[in-house]
């Protein structure tokens, strides 16, 4: 499988994606990593983005994260390794990627049990980090960027 067009090769697409990684950068401060990756994992899952879930979850182990914490992220509802903090982040992330799927957005429930565990600036990273993962799903996926061939370090 090729992508559509080689994005990573292409001036304007070059443009882009400095912009989104320094959106992306601004938040690294604020969250703790093993939360990043959690989040980049999970809206990339339920975007069906096979080159961010494979980049995410090979960086995500490369930081020292444990393999069955990365097995279960797509069923983290009903797994026990994960941190009542995390598992805030990971129901803002489903809500605030299914958009379109969700009449309201992020409902007052789950970003009220963030709110428990996250303040002010660690929630706007969180939705910053959410939106940026998803406009990097977005593009991948339109373009049908291949998955599996991801190093972690490989972009800088």
């Amino acid at each position: 499988m090729d992508a559509r067009i080689n994005y990573f090769g292409n001036a304007l697409a070059g443009k882009v994606m400095k912009h989104l990684n320094s959106a992306g950068a601004a938040v690294q401060a604020a969250l703790p990593v093993a939360t990043q990756e959690l989040v980049k994992i999970r809206a990339s899952q339920i975007n069906g983005c096979g080159f961010c879930t494979d980049m995410h979850t090979k960086d995500a182990a490369a930081a020292g994260e444990d393999q069955q914490r990365l097995n279960l992220v797509a069923v983290w509802r009903e797994a026990t390794v994960f941190s009542d903090a995390e598992r805030a982040a990971l129901a803002v992330t489903e809500e605030g990627t299914r958009i379109a799927d969700a009449s309201g957005g992020v409902s007052d429930e789950v970003w009220a049990e963030a709110a428990k565990h996250y303040d002010e600036d660690q929630l706007a990273a969180l939705i910053s980090l959410i939106a940026v993962i998803n406009a990097y799903n977005r593009i991948n996926v339109i373009n049908q960027q291949p998955a599996g061939g991801y190093k972690p370090g490989m972009f800088g």
